[in-house]
């Protein structure tokens, strides 16, 4: 007869917002298990693929809670100044622009960018050895939920008893399609494409954001170097950004097709000539774009976080900080129901849980289609209106710091972990 093992929570995905959570209820004690069906990818620095993530601050404060950041290695690339404007491919962008200062609402950057392979590196270090987290990877699991507790049984033949189950396994949840959850999709009928490129010119900390009539274009500065092609090649370009480059899906298809010199040519169409020449480095990566709400959070024995939760348009770079407000809330909420000797998986813990993520979620989600249908699209009447709108809030302090706060992750009501509280502990 086969023993289980007993967690506080079990959690299915270990992306990044799978193994943070992970990380996070570790930290504070609880008995913790994460389960993947892919090994967690090798510790060593991979070559440089291309993917980067914009790490708001209040997620960098969560990431130093749960103990990951202080082991990122190399050094995330600070986010100083954001400027957004609106454009056409091949024209230079409207000098009715819209310029944000972090140095103006804080004295920390509104974020940090992060390299994709950095953040797994530093996952890597932190998840393993920690005595009140077992991971399993690769492994499958299936699944029973009751009211009384939930019951993981793994591919690797060992059985866990857990009174939380967490799906972060992604927009395809098989976890969430057990328990019935209905979900809403918008098709964009876009393509994001994302990389980066070497350039002659500094980028002095500075994002853009620049509205084209078929999708947003953003630039996002990196640290270090950009000065090596996909085969090594030396470029004489010491900088690198990363970009996010919606376009509809017929012409990011075509996009995709070109080579690598071609392909720079239209970005550089896009970009501008702030940042002199430029070469793509890394790998070109894609996906579908679309807007994915659910019409509950919970369930029995059960919470989504991440995209299992949600999908919003990539426009304001907001996804992944969505997932990592959502390990905050649920973290907090589990963590309290703990110390206080009560259920982390019971009704009301969850319900606290959905009450707490519904709305920014909801109204994330409403602020990026609006933004997507009222800068995607070419009317004359409407570009002139939106970029004497754009000028407008330029000259309006104290909207503009509103709208810097938020980017920063700093809107009405953080707290706890998002404000870099210390994490509380068992014991």
């Amino acid at each position: 007869m086969t023993t289980a093992s007993e967690v506080e929570v079990c959690i299915l995905g270990a992306g990044p917002v799978g193994a943070t959570l992970a990380a996070t209820l570790a930290t504070a004690g609880l008995a913790t298990a994460v389960v993947d069906a892919q090994p967690l990818p090798p510790m060593e620095m991979q070559d440089f693929d291309g993917r980067a993530y914009a790490i708001a601050l209040t997620s960098k404060r969560l990431l130093e809670a749960a103990g990951i950041w202080d082991r990122l290695p190399g050094t995330p690339c600070p986010i100083q100044g954001i400027r957004v404007a609106d454009g056409r491919p091949g024209e230079p962008a409207s000098r009715l622009s819209l310029q944000f200062d972090a140095a103006a609402v804080s004295d920390e950057p509104f974020g940090y960018m992060v390299e994709a392979r950095s953040l797994r590196v530093g996952l890597n270090a932190r998840l393993p050895g920690m005595p009140n987290l077992r991971v399993f990877a690769p492994a499958t699991a299936a699944v029973e939920r009751r009211p009384e507790g939930a019951t993981v049984r793994l591919s690797t033949g060992e059985t866990l008893t857990a009174r939380l189950v967490v799906a972060a396994e992604g927009r395809n949840s098989p976890l969430r399609r057990q328990a019935g959850i209905r979900t809403a999709v918008l098709d964009y009928r876009q393509i994001g494409m994302v990389g980066a490129f070497a350039h002659e010119r500094p980028h002095r900390n500075i994002a853009l954001e620049q509205f084209l009539p078929n999708g947003p274009f953003a630039q996002l500065p990196l640290s270090g170097p950009g000065g090596f092609g996909p085969g090594g090649d030396a470029f004489a370009f010491p900088h690198a950004s990363a970009f996010v480059w919606a376009d509809r899906t017929a012409i990011a298809r075509r996009m995709l097709a070109l080579d690598d010199a071609a392909f720079g040519r239209e970005l550089a169409r896009r970009l501008g000539s702030h940042l002199g020449e430029i070469r793509p480095i890394g790998r070109r990566w894609s996906y579908p774009l679309s807007a994915l709400q659910v019409e509950r959070w919970t369930d029995t024995r059960l919470a989504l976080i991440g995209d299992a939760a949600h999908g919003v348009h990539p426009i304001a770079g907001q996804g992944l900080n969505l997932g990592f407000r959502d390990v905050a809330a649920l973290a907090e909420e589990v963590i309290a129901a703990v110390h206080a000797g009560g259920d982390p998986g019971g009704p009301a813990v969850l319900a606290r849980y959905q009450a707490r993520r519904r709305p920014d979620t909801i109204l994330m989600l409403s602020g990026m289609h609006a933004l997507e249908r009222l800068f995607g699209n070419d009317i004359a009447p409407v570009r002139w209106a939106r970029r004497l709108g754009i000028a407008a809030v330029d000259r309006m302090p104290a909207l503009k710091r509103a709208f810097a706060r938020q980017a920063m992750g700093l809107g009405p009501g953080v707290t706890g972990l998002l404000a870099g509280q210390p994490l509380l502990r068992q014991g």
